[in-house]
This record gives structure tokens, C-alpha cells and sequence, in this order.
């Protein structure tokens, strides 16, 4: 089981994992909804498409665009449809 925990919380946990370019993208459904929050930010990778990203919110505490998703990846990166990756502090193991 692959968890991601931030603040002391995990907010996602799956044995379903699919790893690109070295990042955990865990299945949305996996994802604690209640700590995400709406980023008007965005990304484009050459290969996988537009990212969108996600606030993290646990206990008070705010962790900006710590989690992002390709909503239409492109055709090279279809297998990250409908997932999640974390970065900036967020522990995956």
C-alpha cells in the first residue's frame, strides 16, 4: 500500500499506483477530497498535456499546487487519466 501524508495526515492511500518521470499518481478515488482545494493554476508537458493543479488544506494549514492531475492527458500519458501525483512536501512511500 502507497500512501501520501502531509501536515501529520495521510491524504491518499492505494495499492494501485501508476509511476511517471519518477511521481506517484495515485487514483482520484484514493484522494481525501475534503483536504483539496480548487488552483487556478496550470502547466504543459510536452508529451502528457495541460496539468491542472490542487491546493492542499489539512488542519489550517495550507499547502499551495501540491497536487496535480492531467484532466486530458495526451495519448502517451492515457494510463495517468483519472489521477493524482504530489510533490512539495507531501511524503509518498
Amino acid at each position: 500500500m502507497t500512501t501520501a501524508t502531509w501536515n501529520g495526515t495521510v491524504i491518499a492511500e492505494s495499492d494501485d499506483i501508476v509511476t511517471v518521470e519518477g511521481n506517484a499518481y495515485f487514483p482520484r478515488e484514493s484522494v481525501r477530497e475534503d483536504v483539496l482545494r480548487p488552483s487556478s493554476t496550470h502547466t504543459t508537458c510536452p508529451w502528457k498535456g495541460e496539468a491542472s493543479y490542487l491546493t492542499l488544506e489539512v488542519d489550517g494549514q495550507t499547502n499551495p499546487d501540491a497536487a496535480w492531475y492531467y484532466p486530458q492527458p495526451k495519448a502517451a500519458a492515457e494510463e495517468i487519466t483519472g489521477r493524482v501525483a504530489f510533490w512539495r512536501g507531501v511524503e509518498v512511500g
